[in-house]
């Protein structure tokens, strides 16, 4: 039997039409069949800070190739970014995001230095033409933002929408270091997700996990809806030990997790942000990321067959650098993994793949 070949296009690369830096990839596939890649658009430089806008190229042709860069989410020279789309059963796209207020720095957020209502701020905007136009931003901050949270970041990577109908944003957050610690970084990390009922007109805090365990770090998280109903949530560890994975679930949609994060061993690899993904007919589990333990290099594709308990690798890449990822399912026949790439540096371009689910499943 033949094997299908893996095709490989390249939506964003760095230094071209007008930004210095493209990172923090999402990707939805809409219900007539356009691939939606979403990321920052960084004006000045790499950095996470600074003038950066979410910005989006459709695919048509299942992402073999792309239209023009639009920009969806600006704000000012200020941030707009982490993109979590996700395609409701209505055809509608939804697009989560953050925003800086004005002169905000990352530093001086984290640091407690500005006001919470000054810092990270959460808006929602939709599009029903398959991303060729967009509403108006809506600010949803007052109703997914407690107000002690210093840092804030909606997934990165898609969000969800469960089959009863309720949206699911992973998101993340810090909290004030305690006493006289400053805390270093991710000391003081939390998770939390987002959860509307009613197709995002209003919104509201799911589970809270602020670390009472004393060994996860909660940070950048990314969902899927289990064949039996539940929530996998899968989360970046930034305590030093043990391990840079962790994860959890839950029986209620989201609004509380059985047992807090804990970690996930099975999947070795750096820091950093990484994608789950549930595919039905066949059922499989599959996690993409980096798995090159001290490094951000060999992106890999993992399978679980028993709902995230214990993984396997089953399609590595290549052996290049290699950072955040998200994962959409294309067609009936193919995976679709958006992600950070190249030859010398993670960040020189954000690429598109289309894995056959067969090497997968």
């Amino acid at each position: 039997m033949a094997v299908e070949t893996v095709e490989v296009s390249v939506p964003f690369r760095a230094g071209r039409e007008g930004y210095a830096s493209f990172r923090i990839p999402a990707v939805v596939v809409t219900h007539d069949g356009s691939v939606l890649a979403f990321c920052e658009g960084r004006v000045g430089s790499q950095e996470d800070f600074g003038n950066i806008d979410v910005v989006l190229k459709r695919s048509t042709d299942g992402g073999r190739t792309w239209g023009p860069l639009q920009v969806v989410g600006a704000n000012g020279t200020d941030l707009a970014g982490n993109p979590a789309p996700v395609v409701l059963d209505t055809g509608r796209v939804l697009l989560v995001q953050v925003r800086n207020a004005a002169a905000a720095t990352e530093d001086a957020i984290r640091r407690g230095q500005v006001a919470a209502a000054d810092g990270r701020r959460v808006w929602v905007q939709h599009s029903d033409d398959d991303g060729l136009t967009w509403s108006t931003p809506r600010e949803i901050t007052k109703q997914v933002k407690r107000a002690n949270w210093r840092w804030y970041a909606t997934t990165p990577g898609h969000a969800i929408q469960l089959d009863g109908g309720r949206i699911v944003v992973p998101a993340n957050h810090s909290l004030p270091p305690t006493g006289t610690d400053i805390g270093t970084e991710g000391k003081y990390n939390g998770g939390h997700c987002l959860l509307s009922d009613n197709l995002g007109q209003t919104w509201r805090i799911g589970y809270v996990d602020d670390n009472t365990n004393g060994y996860i770090n909660v940070n950048e998280t990314t969902a899927a809806e289990l064949p039996d109903g539940r929530v996998y949530f899968n989360t970046r560890n930034d305590s030093p030990a043990p391990g840079n994975r962790a994860d959890a679930h839950s029986r209620d949609g989201g609004t509380s997790l059985v047992k807090p994060f804990r970690p996930q061993s099975c999947l070795p690899g750096p820091v950093v942000e990484c994608s789950v993904l549930q595919v039905r007919d066949p059922d499989a589990l599959l996690f993409s990321g980096p798995a090159e333990p001290g490094f951000r290099a060999r992106m890999t594709l993992h399978r679980s067959d028993d709902c995230g308990t214990t993984w396997q690798p089953v399609h590595t890449v290549d052996g290049l650098p290699a950072a955040y990822s998200d994962l959409v399912r294309v067609d009936d026949g193919t995976v679709g993994l958006l992600y950070e790439t190249g030859d010398f540096s993670a960040y020189e371009t954000i690429t598109f793949r289309r894995v056959p689910l067969d090497r997968l499943t």
